[in-house]
């Protein structure tokens, strides 16, 4: 698919990125964690294109930073340049405790149809087959802030699972974002809100581990647009967003 001569087939990391960016919102207070590379370059393009007046947490402890490059890791301090104020993750907890911020972004090893996260263990609790790191502070969030956008860089069926062996984080999911698609939560389940355009609804169908409705009318996700992809190569030259691919 041809991007107004721009580019030709869009790659998955930059989709995600740009489908990530147009779901933010100006003058919403967005918040970020560890090992959240995608999510920040998202961030920074959204305020770079039509999200001006964002406010922008991050756990290095910036509010509102303006990096001069964006580094590998989320907790760098470089994260900090720039900043209005330097602001804790306690003091982050405090304020979705008291309903002051809008958006975090959160992930897991497994995500379900229900957008209940799993951070905890693969199999039986007791004893698994595999014991993962744990939610972090996502179980006190998801619960909190305004809205929980989920994204995942995987979208196969041990990932996207009809139901999660735990339920590590639970909480105000409206989308989840993968490779293939943008979910959004309708009634109490994920549903199909686009197919990004290198994909179709056989490959989702196939690759989602719970039933999901998609055909030839499924919408498809508009592909990155001159403006977006000439800000997306100011906000990451060096494209830190694959890191996560």
């Amino acid at each position: 698919m041809e991007n107004g001569g721009v580019r030709g087939l869009t790659d998955r990391a930059t989709m995600m990125v740009v489908a990530i960016a147009r779901a933010l919102r100006d003058r919403e207070v967005v918040f970020h964690g560890l090992a959240s590379p995608v999510p920040m370059v998202a961030v920074l393009l959204a305020r770079k294109l039509h999200a001006p007046n964002l406010v922008y947490l991050n756990i290095a402890a910036g509010v509102d930073p303006h990096p001069v490059e964006l580094p590998e890791s989320t907790v760098d301090p470089r994260l900090s340049r720039g900043a209005a104020a330097l602001f804790s993750l306690a003091d982050v907890f405090d304020l979705a405790a008291r309903g002051r911020v809008d958006t975090a972004f959160l992930s897991g090893v497994q995500v379900d149809r229900r957008g209940r996260l799993n951070m905890s263990v693969i199999g039986d609790y007791d004893r698994p087959k595999v014991r993962l790191p744990g939610g972090a502070g996502g179980a006190f969030l998801a619960p909190l802030v305004r809205r929980v956008l989920v994204w995942r860089t995987r979208h196969d069926p041990r990932t996207l699972v009809e139901q999660v062996d735990f339920a590590t984080i639970r909480g105000r999911v409206e989308r989840v974002f993968t490779p293939l698609c943008t979910f959004v939560m309708d009634r109490g389940a994920l549903r199909v809100e686009s197919i990004h355009p290198y994909s179709s609804p056989a490959e989702v169908r196939e690759r989602t581990g719970f039933a999901v409705e998609v055909d030839a009318g499924t919408p498809v996700t508009p592909p990155p647009t001159a403006e977006e992809l000439a800000a997306l190569e100011e906000v990451d030259p060096r494209r830190v967003r694959d890191l996560e691919f």
